[in-house]
């Protein structure tokens, strides 16, 4: 087994490969990973229900569901790697021009990151993305996967690798660290010289850990406290269905909502057939309800749990909704700036004034108008897949593809000028 520096070394040392590749190389390397991760299916839910059956009891049902794999998911990374290949490539873009009175050409030119790390929790499906996208933007990947998902992680390696094989690539273009505890962790964040971006993809603690303690460059990736706002001018069957698909079609992924803050003119009408939507007709249906976790006046007028201290800054995961009623737009606006981590907000409303006060007010990076905050990642946005959700400014915000992950270099092109 290597060591992660070893890994970290033999990633610095194919670099420079990635970065004389042409664009139908690596799309044909990309192709084949593909056709190798469904060629691999059997192996790959092999290793998988192990993991399953080791994390059975130590993490909830939701949470069991994101580590899964499937034949149809495991198809689905393979089509986002597809998708990644029909992408434009960004690596030598030229993004600027300027010619100077010497005569000097100034070209500001779009060039790969070198070694991308990415350390993550218990989601398979991360390992395709990641290294799909670091492939096709140049860089050489390492990957270091929570435990729960390690063996999943290792037999999707395994099957990218023989892709790489295939077309002539070396191996180590896609790493996985053998070590899951919390040293190996460390030594990623402090890399210098061999890391030379950092994402962390997880919970609050890992990307505090991580944007608290790295010496390498890093990018904070969000936690989701999603929150949707019921103005005083929403379609009610826009609220019903938005609130529904953003709390109950997948509630352990960062762009669920958490917090539901409702005008206080439609609090009447919509809180009950919120109520009965979340919980009635999916214990009817034999679906898990949703827990209401309420402020005091929305226990006025539905039962549910009261709000705790936490619960309007707590990222659930689950089928928990939090449900404020507030005076105005404003309040909201005000709220969502106290309480957000910065990832997806949206508003219902058919207010083109009060859509526009929101989309400019809110200062997250995703806003939406009348849609569910689950659009929020990179497939949806035409990405293809996503490295991450970046809930900072600088130097990416949002759902993380392709031209995230590159950099830029000046190139100067000159005839015998001297300054």
């Amino acid at each position: 087994m290597k060591t992660t520096i070893e890994i970290l070394k033999d990633a610095k040392a194919v670099k420079s490969v990635l970065c004389s590749l042409s664009s139908e190389k690596k799309n044909e390397a990309l192709l084949q990973m593909a056709d190798a991760l469904v060629e691999n299916t059997e192996e790959i839910l092999c290793e998988n229900a192990k993991d399953l059956e080791r994390a059975r009891g130590t993490i909830s049902e939701v949470m069991l569901d994101r580590l899964a794999l499937s034949e149809e998911r495991i198809q689905g990374m393979a089509e986002g790697i597809r998708q990644v290949a029909a992408l434009p490539d960004p690596v030598g873009e030229i993004l600027e021009t300027v010619v100077r009175p010497s005569g000097i050409v100034v070209e500001k030119t779009a060039v790969p990151m070198g070694v991308v790390a990415i350390i993550y929790e218990s989601r398979p499906n991360v390992t395709s993305d990641a290294a799909a996208l670091a492939l096709k933007s140049g860089n050489a990947c390492v990957l270091r996967g929570g435990k729960e998902a390690f063996l999943s992680a290792n037999a999707i390696v395994k099957a990218m690798r023989k892709g790489l094989s295939r077309v002539g690539l070396p191996e180590t273009l896609i790493n996985l660290v053998q070590d899951t505890t919390r040293q190996s962790a460390n030594e990623l964040m402090n890399a210098v010289g061999y890391v030379d971006l950092l994402i962390p993809r997880g919970g609050a603690g890992l990307i505090k850990a991580v944007t608290e303690n790295a010496k390498v460059p890093c990018i904070q990736t969000g936690t989701g406290i999603c929150h949707i706002y019921v103005d005083k001018k929403a379609d009610y069957e826009k609220v019903l269905n938005i609130i529904d698909n953003a709390k109950t079609s997948r509630p352990s992924v960062c762009n669920a909502c958490e917090v539901v803050l409702v005008h206080e003119s439609r609090a009447d009408q919509v809180l009950p057939l919120l109520k009965e939507r979340l919980c009635g007709l999916r214990e009817a249906m034999g679906l898990t309800p949703v827990e209401l976790r309420l402020d005091e006046k929305a226990l006025e007028i539905i039962d549910g749990t009261p709000a705790g201290e936490n619960d309007f800054d707590t990222e659930f995961l689950d089928y928990i909704l939090a449900i404020k009623i507030v005076s105005d737009i404003n309040e909201a606006i005000e709220h969502i700036s106290a309480h957000s981590t910065g990832h997806s907000e949206a508003i219902i409303t058919e207010s083109r004034e009060n859509a526009k006060l929101f989309t400019m007010a809110v200062d997250s990076a995703a806003v939406y108008v009348n849609a569910s905050t689950r659009f929020t990642d990179g497939g949806e946005f035409g990405l293809g897949c996503e490295m991450g959700i970046s809930t900072q400014k600088l130097h990416a915000r949002g759902p993380m593809g392709l031209k995230e992950l590159t950099t830029y270099k000046f190139i100067i092109k000159g005839n015998g000028q001297i300054r």
